[in-house]
């Protein structure tokens, strides 16, 4: 019997589906040689520094630094009281400890995501929990049937992947170091009053960086006056055309004055046709999507969307096996999923207008090992959903659309260029005019892609041609463009380098895959979420701006390294080489230990300046109503609406984040909870179905018979 522990509940029902194991037990499945059981993401979590010395319980300055001599781990907290261990965390562990010591199992494979992460969650529970049996481990970058029973018969022995786990256990420790530390001493340090911490991070920071720089670049920018001069010429057979005067490579002309003398030679002139050129060009469809590029697309085409939002639906697709891993930083296929990919795109293919234009092709454009790094580019699985909701069907039809694409034929234009010269003047230059006419939609008919077409007249080389009318333009040079969080994830992709370009050089390419970025796929998302959440950063539309605490924050904190984009860049780097055996744990820790006791010894020494101050507010609880459990005054909380009595033990509470609630785009309001305690009903509009339509019901939130929660009841008015 083998013990396979997946990430998540639904993963491991993945596996007992794959193995036809239908007896689910209490926490596990078993059946046909094997039990699967699972986690919940991280089970522990690394001690607090209270857990190591009681003294750390409280913030002071001479306390620091601060770091152990060995990192140990607990069961994650509760995520309502932190103080207390999770009860469904606490119970898992203990169903899997149960299962890794019975008798009949005599070896153990971790499932957990074939990432740093997911190295990290299985390893800290299988070794935390202690065992001597054999330990595997399943690699897999779908979870569809046909490849969870190809990864059992491949496993490899856990061992294997150590550098892989020091990577993980490298990152985790790393950041704890500094963030406990730089947390801590720049909150004592240069915040007055209580409230939220300075929050200091290893990926934050320089993240915040770029939105400050970009905002001081706006700031500084000094807008520029420049000139052009267009002429309007006429053919023989009456087609007219514009032209725009250039003169060697410049067309932009700072002194108005040079163009008006150049307009005087215009006069009463007649032009000639001096060159011209056509050219057939090939447009290649973009690259297949890893997940900057698919964060950066949905959340750039479609409103309401964020970059995490897009992990989390990708994820869930993942999840469900109509994807492939979407954790990766790869844009490009692996050369032995040559056949898979194939049959894939024959599955997909089926019911398209367009399949008898797709054609498998084995192009080193799509299928790449130099190209791949731990995981393929993200594409559709050979499993077709029949039913999405609304956010996944966007994400889903934009990674099955760029899968498709690549088989389309190639896109074709015809570029012209005419150059027409004023007879009879001394002029330098020439009045340029640039045509573009789509020859072949091929890959564009995919997304219905509409391409302009300019249609110049047919001339010919030599032809005469009048000057029909001529003026100058008046121009101004614009500002850079506020970050979005798609041109924010590229900086943090390729960490800065070429980041005003398309993302598809080959040089893009390679700083992406040599790990010499800001963080990782993984956590790009959670560190713009995080940013917005300490408030360091604010949303306006899709503009992602500095606020005032974040200026404050990099003018002030005297730590510029954890600013520098190349600082951080070589830390991930260092971790990507410890995956690949070319740097070492213990040198690595050693370098974050002796820079986070530096920066402490730095901050302490700096001069008191207040970054932020808290203003301590004294509020009145406004009553919501009576609590129907014991009659005492509902009040509203950080994180809920709860029972004033909650010290001696009343537990009824209307959490803001309700998860029912939030499965309609919901969120409970004062009103609502008012209604609910006064009548015992609400009437709520504008809640959403998984369809994604509008309906307004009547909501009740009745105590469960069997238990003392509470349940929500809904019913539609007649």
């Amino acid at each position: 019997m083998k013990l396979i522990i997946a990430e998540k509940p639904s993963v491991s029902k993945n596996i007992a589906d794959a193995l036809k194991i239908k007896a689910r037990q209490d926490g596990y499945f078993e059946g046909n040689g094997y039990v699967v059981t699972w986690a919940f993401g991280h089970l522990l979590q690394l001690y607090d520094a209270k857990d190591y010395d009681n003294k750390m319980s409280t913030w002071k300055m001479e306390n620091f630094p601060f770091i152990p001599n060995t990192f140990k781990y607990k069961v994650k907290g509760d995520p309502r009281n932190r103080e207390k261990p999770d009860r469904g965390a606490q119970k898992q562990l203990k169903i899997i400890q149960s299962l890794m010591k019975r008798n009949d199992v005599d070896a153990i494979i971790s499932a957990c995501d074939y990432d740093r992460e997911g190295q990290v969650i299985g390893d800290s529970i299988i070794y935390n929990l202690g065992t001597d049996k054999d330990v595997y481990r399943l690699l897999l970058n779908e979870w569809t049937p046909a490849e969870v029973i190809k990864g059992l018969e491949n496993i490899k022995l856990n061992s294997e992947l150590r550098p892989l786990q020091d990577a993980g256990v490298s990152r985790q420790w790393a950041d704890w170091a500094i963030g406990i530390n730089l947390t801590s001493v720049a909150t004592l340090k240069y915040q007055k009053g209580k409230g939220k911490a300075l929050n200091i991070g290893r990926v934050l920071l320089p993240t915040l960086k770029i939105i400050y720089d970009r905002d001081k670049e706006i700031e500084n920018f000094v807008p520029e006056h420049y000139f052009k001069l267009q002429a309007t010429f006429k053919t023989k057979d009456e087609q007219e055309y514009e032209g725009t005067y250039v003169e060697g490579k410049e067309e932009k002309f700072k002194n108005k004055e040079t163009l008006e003398a150049i307009q005087q030679e215009l006069l009463n002139k007649s032009a000639i046709i001096y060159d011209k050129q056509v050219q057939k060009k090939n447009e290649y469809p973009p690259y297949l999507f890893n997940l900057s590029n698919l964060q950066g697309y949905i959340t750039s085409k479609y409103k309401g969307w964020t970059s995490d939002k897009v992990l989390k639906v990708a994820q869930t697709l993942y999840e469900k096996k109509f994807i492939t891993y979407p954790r990766t930083a790869s844009v490009a296929l692996e050369e032995s999923l040559v056949g898979k990919t194939a049959k894939v795109l024959e599955t997909l293919s089926e019911d398209l207008p367009y399949k008898d234009e797709i054609k498998f092709v084995k192009s080193k454009r799509i299928f790449d090992n130099s190209k791949v790094e731990s995981h393929s580019a993200i594409v559709p699985t050979y499993m077709k959903p029949k039913k999405l909701t609304i956010d996944e069907e966007q994400v889903y039809q934009a990674i099955k659309n760029r899968f498709i694409m690549q088989f389309m034929p190639v896109a074709e234009y015809e570029e012209t260029r005419i150059a027409t010269k004023i007879m009879n003047t001394d002029l330098k230059g020439l009045f340029i005019s640039k045509g573009k006419v789509q020859l072949v939609e091929g890959w564009k008919k995919v997304e219905k892609v509409q391409s302009k077409d300019t249609i110049l007249p047919l001339v010919q080389v030599n032809e005469h041609v009048d000057l029909v009318k001529h003026e100058i333009t008046s121009h101004v040079t614009k500002p850079p463009k506020q970050h979005t969080e798609r041109t924010l994830l590229r900086v943090m992709e390729t960490c800065g380098k070429n980041y005003d370009g398309d993302g598809e050089s080959e040089e893009n390419l390679n700083a992406i895959l040599s790990g010499f970025s800001i963080g990782t796929p993984a956590t790009r998302a959670e560190t713009i979420k995080k940013l917005k959440d300490v408030g360091y950063i604010s949303m306006q539309n899709k503009n992602l701006l500095c606020t005032e605490l974040g200026r404050k924050l990099v003018e002030t904190f005297p730590i510029k390294d954890l600013f520098n984009l190349e600082f951080t860049g070589r830390l991930e780097k260092a971790l990507s080489d410890i995956e690949k055996r070319t740097f070492s744990k213990k040198e690595f820790l050693q370098l974050i230990f002796d820079f986070t006791t530096k920066s402490v010894e730095t901050i302490k020494n700096e001069k008191e300046i207040t970054i932020n101050e808290v203003a301590t507010e004294h509020k009145t609880n406004e009553v919501m109503g009576k609590c129907p459990l014991c009659g005492h005054a509902v009040i509203e909380g950080q994180k809920g609406f709860g029972c004033s009595n909650w010290k001696n033990g009343c537990k009824f509470v209307i959490w803001k984040n309700d998860k029912f609630l939030a499965t309609m785009k919901k969120k409970p309001t004062k009103t609502m909870v008012k209604a609910l305690l006064k009548n015992g009903v609400a009437p709520v509009k504008g809640l959403t179905s998984k369809k994604g339509n509008k309906f307004d019901a009547l909501l009740k939130y009745e105590k469960n018979a069997d238990n003392a929660y509470f349940s929500w009841k809904m019913e539609f008015e007649k």
